[in-house]
């Protein structure tokens, strides 16, 4: 029986285990790579940053999504995630990563969203292999780090090409198509191919936000990760679960606690006016944590100020107290 906990190897740079955390779009900032390290990931990929916007020096995108802070390293190394059609603009994006610190980059060639694929970048890079394959070994050459690739099932042709002709030291493998995108039973069975068939690492995604599947999924693919996504959001005990550190769901206190911690490592990244905004999209998750109530929910979507936001999570452990 393989371990989740075994340490292992991309490109030579050394993880502490098999359970990564996700490139999740629009949130996978420092402090949500941060906090699943706290609970337990090995490795943690940044949301994906736009190769041109780096290039051209984009302020909000060097400002914000390169920021490594030096808390995340204490758990394992960091990856960053680039997307981008264009060879010489991801050479020049991957030695600003480089320069921020990654210890490795993720190219993602697999994001199935249409404003990303009708530019070329994403998905629609399966269409042209010969230029996948460029962007590849630009980053590659540009950054001097490990390039890891994340693919749908329709890079599955592609996969040994990346690995071949542009030196990519692993795959990431969702093994659903574009066209279902996040909906129905991943192919466990391709991925478990794609496994078999690459000389590198292959980390498998998708599908996945119950313990015992995640285990499930790691046997039956023999995948050398495992990479939670959707499933752990709101939910960092999850990497804890996973790894067999914990079995019970978390207790009110602890949800609040960590919500908290949220709240506060927001304004410590954005500020407090953009914090307040920024996490609009974060309460329903912790929320249903603790089953969900429509009239807590408003009250969060309509709280200007983070100060606001506080009393109104405050009031739900408070509210909790006197009912016991």
């Amino acid at each position: 029986m393989r371990s989740l906990h075994e340490p292992w190897e991309l490109g030579g740079v050394p993880i502490p285990n098999r359970v990564v955390l996700a490139p999740l779009a629009g949130i996978g900032n420092w402090f949500v790579r941060l906090q699943a390290k706290r609970f337990g990931a090995g490795l943690a990929v940044s949301e994906m940053v736009s190769s041109f916007a780096i290039h051209y020096g984009n302020r909000r995108t060097l400002d914000e999504l390169l920021v490594i802070d030096e808390r995340e390293r204490a758990g394992g190394p960091v990856s960053i995630q680039l997307f981008g059609q264009d060879p010489e603009v991801m050479r020049s994006a991957a030695a600003q990563v480089a320069a921020a610190g990654a210890d490795l980059i993720d190219l993602n060639m697999g994001c199935p969203v249409p404003k990303v694929m009708k530019t070329g970048a994403g998905a629609a890079l399966m269409k042209d292999p010969d230029t996948a394959v460029a962007v590849a070994r630009a980053a590659r050459e540009g950054s001097g780090l490990p390039v890891t690739v994340k693919l749908r099932a329709e890079g599955a042709g592609v996969a040994r090409r990346l690995v071949e002709e542009a030196d990519v030291a692993g795959i990431t493998f969702h093994p659903r198509t574009v066209d279902v995108r996040h909906k129905g039973r991943p192919d466990y069975d391709l991925a478990a191919r794609m496994v078999a068939e690459l000389p590198v690492p292959v980390i498998v995604s998708g599908g996945m936000d119950a313990a015992e599947h995640v285990r499930w999924a790691f046997e039956y693919t023999g995948a050398a990760a495992i990479m939670l996504a959707r499933g752990s959001l709101g939910n960092p005990w999850l990497f804890e679960q996973v790894l067999g550190t914990r079995v019970q769901a978390p207790a009110l206190e602890e949800v609040l606690e960590e919500w908290r911690w949220v709240l506060d490592r927001a304004e410590e990244h954005l500020g407090a006016a953009r914090a307040a905004r920024y996490l609009r999209k974060f309460h329903p998750w912790y929320l249903a944590r603790l089953g969900g109530e429509g009239a807590v929910q408003d009250a969060l979507q309509r709280a200007d100020t983070l100060a606001e936001q506080r009393a109104i999570i405050g009031s739900l452990g408070t509210l909790a107290a006197a009912a016991s």
